[in-house]
């Protein structure tokens, strides 16, 4: 990798850091502060937010039909989640240490905050619920993927691929062989770093 494309990944890290802090200020200021693992509202919001609430009838009444006749098929996906959730953190929690490779926080992918919102009804609390553990695992699964990856083979493709992790930019060039072995071990000792 030359210098040009390091310079301008580092900037973008930088600037990545600079807009989730500005934008976790901003949601932070205008609506709701976090306490610990609380989300608070003013008092003003949150009434307001009770008024919106869409009742249990109301909301059966007025639901797709195809979302209802689909409900089976989507929440059966909770059997695969799970034990790609029980094998994932078993591969990591065994091997991670073995490797000096830092384990991902579940806690930093896995969030269920959505339950504290008002004018959600106890159904749409639960596909919230649902949704936040789908969506949370598979990015949480996704970086120890990438961490393995970067372990033991950081090396971009040949073609373009898409939907690439963020630490594959910094990977080594395809074909770029020389220095491979010592590239190789910085990416690892690298790994070994709280992030």
């Amino acid at each position: 990798m030359n210098d040009s494309i390091r310079h301008l990944l580092n900037q973008i890290t930088v600037l990545e850091e600079e807009l989730q802090a500005a934008l976790h200020e901003q949601e932070a200021s205008v609506l709701f502060q976090i306490k610990g693992k609380r989300v608070e509202f003013e008092r003003s919001i949150v009434e307001a937010h009770r008024r919106l609430k869409t009742g249990f009838l109301r909301w059966l009444v007025s639901y797709r039909p195809q979302n209802l006749i689909t409900g089976p098929i989507i929440y059966s996906m909770i059997i695969p989640l799970l034990i790609l959730d029980l094998f994932v953190s078993f591969y990591q929690a065994t091997c991670f240490p073995i490797y000096r490779v830092a384990k991902v926080r579940r806690g930093d992918y896995l969030v269920f905050d959505r339950q504290q919102l008002e004018y959600l009804n106890f159904i749409e609390k639960f596909h919230c619920t649902y949704c936040a553990y789908g969506a949370g695992l598979i990015a949480y699964v996704g970086e120890i993927v990438a961490r393995t990856e970067q372990y033991f083979c950081p090396i971009k493709h040949a073609r373009k691929i898409l939907g690439t992790h963020a630490r594959y930019a910094r990977f080594q060039e395809y074909g770029e062989a020389e220095n491979y072995e010592a590239r190789l071990e910085e990416f690892r000792i690298t790994l070994g770093k709280k992030k």
